[in-house]
């Protein structure tokens, strides 16, 4: 009779016998650390989406640091104002990551629908009370803190998103039909303030998770043309769009006023030439570009670290794509594998978007580059859906995120497999 019969015989529990192997031992050694599987034991992915992340979140400092000294000390007197700031929100948004990555997905899609809901108040609430930039009524300012909910909710469409479409057969219409209408007000409160870029930011994740999820592709092509024809819609009825749509096609017509951005942007690139001109020593940010700490920021990067630089950067996200994609296909159920891609096209997606935007191959728009533009919310939201990605990761390893077998389940195993 081995020690773990011995313990069920004489009436011992074996929660408080000895680790029997040295993965209990790990177990034992977790409740003595924050983490909620044992760093041995992480999946390779996990571990690989930690370090890049927080390479990711390292180089964006620097970057910031570079694009924005000048600004800070000629507008705020403080060359490092702006990268105070950030890195209270980094601290603020590693907790979350954090959080993403000890909570399980279960729980967070529990928690996704109010918190959808909550959101998509507070962006509606935005057209009511909320603080106008550039045209554009976007942030609640409570006290000193300026809340974006249209970047705080992504989280959390990608989280609903998944539990919607995942059961998507299973689900009775009514639940289909609430759930898309929310997604479809949300959607229009985001254009009402107005906001193209991350409404169509929001739509095309969606679009692309149902894709994912082996919805009949006529469906999705109806959708995609609806979405379409909504988006020329918004175009055609805010001037501004259209104007930066049409200097999008040619910016050196206007040269000094509507494709001013664009233009200065595109030198800034170009002056990068092959291996750039150093970090710190980027001139186009020091007069002549504008917003270069969020929108443009991607600019400065190219002009400082030239196509080099901005070729390691395109292979770093394909290379975080490629990692989540796989976290994505080790995943035991359909609702981890559609957060899984979410995530995944979330970060990447929007960044592919803001580079797009900066070197011409879109028209301008507000999305910023994760964890490298400057302002929280972004930065919140980022972090949360990269703590999410690896937490899909951590349960997709059968070691965490179930739940726990009782002491009479595990004496019966034990017995059967001693």
């Amino acid at each position: 009779m081995d020690s773990d019969q011995h313990l069920s015989v004489v009436g011992v529990s074996q929660d408080s016998a000895p680790p029997r192997s040295s993965r209990d031992r790990a177990t034992t050694k977790q409740k003595g650390l924050a983490l909620p599987l044992p760093w041995p034991l992480w999946p390779a992915e996990a571990r690989l989406l930690l370090a890049m992340v927080g390479l990711w979140s390292l180089v964006g400092l620097l970057v910031l640091t570079s694009a924005s000294w000048w600004v800070a000390e000629r507008e705020m007197g403080d060359a490092a104002y702006y990268l105070k700031r950030q890195l209270i929100w980094m601290v603020a948004s590693w907790g979350l990551l954090w959080l993403g990555i000890r909570t399980s997905i279960r729980r967070w899609l529990q928690l996704a629908p109010p918190l959808l809901l909550l959101g998509t108040l507070l962006v509606g609430a935005t057209l009511v009370m909320g603080s106008t930039v550039n045209g554009a009524s976007r942030w609640l300012v409570l006290g000193p803190i300026q809340l974006q909910p249209s970047e705080l909710i992504k989280p959390f469409v990608v989280l609903q998103g998944a539990a919607l479409f995942a059961q998507w057969k299973r689900s009775g219409l009514d639940q289909k039909l609430l759930w898309l209408g929310a997604f479809g007000v949300l959607i229009l409160l985001i254009l009402k303030q107005p906001n193209l870029s991350t409404a169509a930011l929001t739509g095309i994740l969606l679009w692309l998770m149902a894709l994912a999820s082996g919805i009949a592709l006529p469906l999705l092509l109806g959708t995609a043309t609806a979405g379409g024809f909504v988006g020329v819609a918004s175009i055609l009825s805010n001037n501004y769009q259209r104007l930066r749509v049409v200097s999008f096609l040619d910016p050196w017509r206007d040269a000094q006023g509507d494709g001013y951005q664009l233009v200065q942007s595109l030198m800034a690139i170009g002056s990068g030439g092959l291996l750039g001109e150093g970090f710190g020593l980027s001139t186009q940010k020091l007069q002549y570009l504008p917003i270069q700490s969020t929108d443009f920021i991607f600019a400065v990067f190219a002009e400082e670290f030239g196509f080099m630089g901005s070729v390691a950067l395109l292979l770093f996200l394909l290379l975080f794509g490629f990692v989540g994609l796989r976290v994505a296909m080790s995943c035991r159920s359909n609702q981890q594998r559609l957060v899984a891609i979410g995530c995944t096209t979330l970060l990447v997606g929007q960044s592919i978007l803001n580079i797009a935007v900066a070197s011409g191959a879109m028209p301008t728009t507000g999305l910023p580059l994760p964890l490298i533009s400057y302002g929280g919310n972004s930065l919140m939201a980022s972090l949360l859906v990269a703590g999410l990605l690896m937490r899909c990761s951590l349960e997709s390893s059968g070691l965490t995120g179930g739940r726990r077998r009782s002491s009479r389940t595990r004496g019966a195993g034990d017995k059967l497999h001693p």
